[in-house]
């Protein structure tokens, strides 16, 4: 007896178990790599916003640094006039001048005051900001040992699956050809609804074997005829017979 051929629908429906087949297989490589993709990624944005935190630190501290060199040549040109001005105490004709030389003298003292003042207030500062600085690079460091443990150990994971997933993909892409946009587009729908990503499941002890709810005897007499594409009424899932999914109806 001739094998009977199949109907477009029914070839339809194999494609379909054949999609979510691969699909599942590379849902399981990712769920293998687990966290690691994005934890790898979440720490390089760390790194580069530490990274630029570390930059932006270092770069006070210069201007620190700056402010403090600065405040230390105002003191050392105050002490030179202060010299200056005393040896010309020495010289004075009248007491207007001597005046004018005591003024400037007390006016340099003044600023030298002025410079030490704010040359404390640049320390404080400063070591509040190498304190800041030496935490921000302890912290990048580990940030950085921490990435390249985690590249590592993803690394050894891509190195076991990357072959497989690729030929995983590859053969997503060829089960896809077969059906329409459309369809498409329902079944990837499905499949980011749920965590199990199963879009395509079979009856198991008359039930639903993506969310469990009773199917009712005449819609699983349509299922098995394959006449047409079955969703459960409950969660949207296509419905398929375990014969043509090749599995054991579980009892």
């Amino acid at each position: 007896m001739a094998k009977k051929s199949s109907t477009p629908v029914e070839e339809t429906i194999k494609s379909l178990i054949e999609l979510q087949t691969i699909d599942t297989k590379i849902d399981e490589i990712q769920i293998l790599k687990g966290e690691l993709p994005m934890e790898v990624s979440d720490l390089e944005d760390e790194i580069a916003g530490l990274e630029t935190r570390t930059a932006k630190l270092s770069g006070n501290l210069d201007d620190i640094n700056s402010d403090i060199s600065n405040h230390k040549n105002n003191i050392k040109e105050a002490e030179a006039f202060i010299l200056k001005y005393e040896k010309q105490l020495d010289d004075v004709k009248n007491n207007r001048e001597f005046e004018a030389l005591s003024k400037e003298i007390e006016m340099q003292k003044l600023e030298i005051q002025l410079s030490e003042k704010k040359m404390k207030a640049v320390d404080l500062l400063k070591d509040k900001k190498k304190e800041t600085l030496g935490l921000s690079k302890e912290n990048l460091d580990n940030k950085k040992k921490d990435l390249e443990v985690k590249k590592v150990e993803l690394e050894k994971i891509k190195a076991k699956t990357e072959k497989e997933e690729r030929k995983l993909t590859k053969a997503s892409t060829g089960a896809k050809a077969g059906l329409s946009p459309r369809l498409l587009k329902s079944y990837d729908k499905i499949r980011n609804n749920y965590k199990n990503g199963l879009a395509v499941v079979t009856i198991s002890r008359g039930s639903c074997g993506g969310c469990f709810n009773r199917i009712p005897p005449q819609l699983q007499i349509e299922i098995g005829q394959r006449k047409k594409l079955v969703a459960c009424e409950h969660c949207g899932r296509v419905l398929v017979d375990n014969e043509l999914a090749g599995k054991e109806e579980a009892k």
